[in-house]
């Protein structure tokens, strides 16, 4: 009698289907991103791990001075998007100068990939939550004119600027704070101290609807980058998280 290699519900000579539902394969990739650890491969000498602190925390103060000094500029100024991509540039200058960072990755089926549509549907869902929060925060005064503080940049600078600004310096957080300075902090307190980090340089700004978004965006993306190693997943969800505020709280508040 011979028997068969395939599963149940499988062709003769195709690979067996992975079972369960679409649900339930998404929330396996999901939690493989979020919750599930991926070894770490490398690791800095005493010397490399000292000089990258001291870099990382440096560029830590000089970065939060010039965040909080630029969301603090005139809505109409002309040089707000610049001054913008200038604090974009510290924290790319300083992600660099620290040391080589990392990409990431998760296990798929079995086989390790590069984390994409996970990360991606996570800040789709994080926006989803934000957009009906905001339903909320307009009806408190207090909160909406904190929302709309922020808001007012969008209304007086050209949106397309403002879209290349939020996509740049998005992409320079991770590679900052999820990078840099995580990578500059001893196991395990890195998803805590780099959170309490940006929400702090956050809180500087003098906005509190803005830390309480950089304490979840904090929350959520930390895990991701102790998940995967890396800051594929952060930025991805970062990005379409922030691209979703930026294009949908004007038409809510």
């Amino acid at each position: 009698m011979t028997t068969s290699s395939s599963e149940p519900g499988s062709r003769e000579g195709e690979p067996a289907r992975p079972e369960g539902g679409i649900a339930q394969r998404l929330w396996t990739q999901l939690s493989a991103g979020l919750l599930d650890r991926v070894p770490r491969e490398q690791r800095d000498t005493d010397a490399a791990f000292h000089r990258r602190r001291v870099v990382a925390w440096t560029t830590l103060a000089v970065g939060a001075v010039c965040l909080a000094l630029t969301l603090r500029m005139d809505r109409a100024s002309p040089y707000f998007t610049l001054a913008t991509l200038g604090v974009a540039c510290i924290w790319f200058v300083g992600s660099f100068a620290s040391g080589k960072l990392h990409a990431g990755r998760i296990s798929v089926s079995g086989q390790m990939r590069r984390p994409v549509w996970p990360p991606l549907i996570l800040g789709a869902v994080l926006a989803t939550v934000f957009v009906v929060g905001a339903f909320i925060t307009r009806q408190i005064p207090p909160l909406a004119e904190q929302a709309n503080n922020v808001l007012g940049f969008a209304e007086e600078n050209s949106l397309l600027l403002l879209a290349v600004a939020t996509l740049i310096n998005g992409i320079a957080e991770e590679f900052f704070f999820r990078g840099a300075l995580y990578a500059s902090v001893k196991e395990p307190r890195q998803v805590l101290v780099t959170t309490v980090a940006y929400v702090v340089a956050t809180l500087l700004t003098g906005n509190v609807m803005l830390a309480f978004a950089a304490a979840v965006i904090g929350v959520v993306t930390g895990l991701q980058r102790r998940s995967t190693g890396g800051l594929v997943a952060p930025i991805i969800t970062h990005l379409t998280w922030s691209m979703t505020m930026l294009f949908v709280l004007p038409l809510i508040f």
